[in-house]
């Protein structure tokens, strides 16, 4: 007990060594230096992120690193500093960062995230940078800047030159707090520069009404005589304007948050939840009334001459062990582990704790969390392994605590793999690897072993009625009642009920867009719950009325097929909204498109099956079984 406690201690240690910086108000005095961080390129084109760094642009004399959390860690951030100058109310027409030239592989890798389109993310005291647009004479916001961009002809420019707006708020008398973080981006030939000996310089229009813009000439291939020769001089410049805001502190993430389209969004996500709760209303009252009926007519029946009919007749049987229960208490252990996750995420999120402006908090708080519900999910899976008749509680705690993180962490291994390949910041690093490693093996499994431990020592679940020795035969079922047709139907309502908010979740996974709707999230599940067990118990009901015992493993599968509608959809969003034409991303994508349907099977499945579980217990207790 010893060492499980110090490997409990050892893992919770871990996880909390990702650290979630805090958020807590900046004052800039007159002349205080403002920092400028790089955090990595992203494209809604191309799913893999990368260092900024990773293109020749100009670095400062040491990168350093800041330290950053999990979370950060695994959504591909890399923090570091530039070369950039900026000091407190001090504005700056244009100055030269640094001068270079582009050889031709530099080239090409430049031409081609140009053309993917990739976008470039700066953070200004923890607040990310924004591109101001006019889109049909109303002010929108964009996410980071382009490094680029490619004309009517089809000719890369680079974005060399960019105009920090830095948006201020007057606290006290002499200081300041940042309210707001914009880019213009510009694009100017070498040529159009005019340098200074001090590293000022202005930008000629040699005539025109603008200057000319910085072209990429394509190298020649590879295996050309003279490509090394082939290089492009370059000069990289910046201007930075400070300017007054009535904006407060409080309210500067406002400009983020509302990026998306919320009143399609709150259209959306109230018309779903009406439809849903009068779907489960019309299904609750049928089930209901249907159910009084057969309970009073069972009980009234005291000729014994009679055959009994519908559900009661399978009484012997309905509680009979299904197959492979010892997988079926895992995937409801895990669920419940998930469902656990979901629900306390949702929760802090809600309250506050877990705002955009910490970053990566919520994806390391799910971590930590699902460390810690690994008691949960030990318990719940030993007990109903037990009540199914299972004798060794290792077994099943090893399962528990195997299985689903061994799909999750093998399938993530070998995508790191490829990904490393690629050398995409995306990858996850080999230390952080060995540090997950160490959360799993040092704190879920010994958990998941205690929970175990103490789940089994439970009485099991008691049944309402014995179970017969002989099987009975299962009579030919109705059409809609095959596996496959109720899995694919039971899941279209649960589905209709999340696809909108799915749409939202899939945009900011893979537009880098940031999700704070956790009011409309928390219906969202509230809905998905109700409607999975709901939809689980009829089917569950018209298949014991059919007298076909075998509900264990169906409630399961017919409450997850929504899943299947979720990797589907993930499919049409792949084609619909990516443009990927890189085989690794999109290994990436359709890798972690499966794993996240899995789990939302798992916990979806656990959703229908304990309800119909407690549904099956409560009706056979409510008759009379001679």
């Amino acid at each position: 007990m010893k060492t499980t406690l110090f490997l409990v201690l050892a893992g919770v240690s871990a996880a909390a060594s990702f650290y979630i910086p805090g958020v807590a108000p900046v004052e800039y005095a007159d002349g205080d230096v403002v920092d400028v961080k790089a955090v990595k390129m992203t494209s809604t084109k191309h799913p893999l992120p990368y260092e900024y760094y990773h293109l020749p642009f100009c670095k400062p004399k040491k990168i350093v690193h800041r330290k950053i959390n999990l979370g950060e860690v695994l959504r591909g951030d890399r923090i570091t500093n530039t070369p950039y100058d900026l000091k407190m109310g001090q504005n700056v027409s244009c100055r030269v960062l640094c001068q270079s030239e582009f050889k031709p592989d530099q080239l090409r890798k430049i031409i081609k995230f140009i053309k993917h389109e990739y976008r470039a993310h700066w953070l200004i005291d923890n607040l990310p940078s924004a591109t101001k647009l006019m889109v049909d004479d109303e002010v929108t916001y964009l996410h980071g800047f382009p490094i680029g961009f490619t004309d009517d002809k089809s000719t890369p420019h680079l974005f060399n030159h960019v105009t920090i707006v830095v948006k201020i708020h007057k606290a006290i008398e002499g200081s300041h707090r940042i309210v707001g973080f914009e880019i213009k981006a510009g694009s100017f030939a070498a040529e159009a520069y005019t340098v200074r000996d001090d590293g000022t310089c202005t930008v000629s229009t040699s005539g025109s009404s603008m200057p000319k813009p910085f072209a990429l000439q394509a190298p020649a291939k590879k295996d050309a005589p003279d490509r090394d020769t082939q290089a492009q001089k370059v000069i990289f410049s910046y201007g930075v304007r400070f300017e007054e805001s009535e904006i407060a502190w409080a309210s500067r993430w406002d400009t983020y948050l509302h990026m998306s389209d919320t009143e399609i969004h709150w259209f959306s996500i109230i018309n779903s939840f009406i439809t849903v709760l009068f779907l489960s209303a019309i299904f609750g009252v049928i089930i209901v009334r249907t159910l009084t009926q057969d309970i009073a007519k069972y009980n009234e029946e005291d000729d014994d001459d009679v055959e009994p009919t519908g559900w009661k007749l399978v009484h012997g049987d309905v509680f009979r062990p299904p197959p492979y229960f010892t997988l079926l208490a895992t995937f409801t252990g895990t669920g419940l582990q998930l469902i656990g996750v979901t629900t306390i995420t949702i929760g802090l999120a809600l309250a506050g704790m877990l705002s955009p402006s910490s970053r990566g908090a919520l994806m390391t708080v799910a971590v930590v969390v699902w460390l810690l519900m690994g008691l949960v999910a030990g318990y719940y899976s030993s007990r109903l392994y037990k009540t199914m008749g299972g004798q060794q509680w290792k077994t099943s705690a090893i399962y528990t605590a195997f299985t689903f993180p061994t799909i999750v962490f093998g399938t993530g291994f070998v995508m790191n793999f490829f990904i490393w390949g690629k050398q995409s910041s995306g990858a996850v690093p080999f230390t952080t690897m060995l540090a997950l490693l160490f959360m799993w093996f040092g704190g879920s499994v010994p958990l998941v072993m205690i929970g175990a431990f103490f789940g089994f020592r439970k009485d099991p679940y008691p049944y309402p009625v014995s179970v017969n020795q002989i099987p009975r035969e299962v009579p030919l079922q109705p059409w809609f009642l095959n596996p496959p047709v109720a899995v694919l139907l039971a899941g279209i309502l649960p589905f209709g009920a999340i696809f909108i908010e799915l749409f939202f979740i899939l945009n900011a996974i893979w537009e880098n867009q940031f999700y704070y709707m956790f009011g409309f999230l928390f219906l969202v599940f509230v809905v998905l719950v109700i409607s999975c067990a709901e939809i689980t118990i009829v089917m569950t009901y018209m298949q014991l009325c059919a007298e076909d015992y075998r509900w264990w493993w169906r409630s399961f599968f017919v409450s997850g097929g929504c899943a299947i509608y979720v990797w589907v959809y993930s499919l049409f969003y792949f084609f619909t909204k990516l443009e990927v034409d890189d085989p690794v991303a999109t290994l990436l994508y359709f890798g972690y498109s499966t794993l996240m349907a899995l789990a939302f099977f798992i916990l979806t499945g656990t959703i229908g099956f304990y309800s119909t579980f407690v549904f099956v217990r409560k009706i056979y207790g409510a008759v009379k079984i001679d």
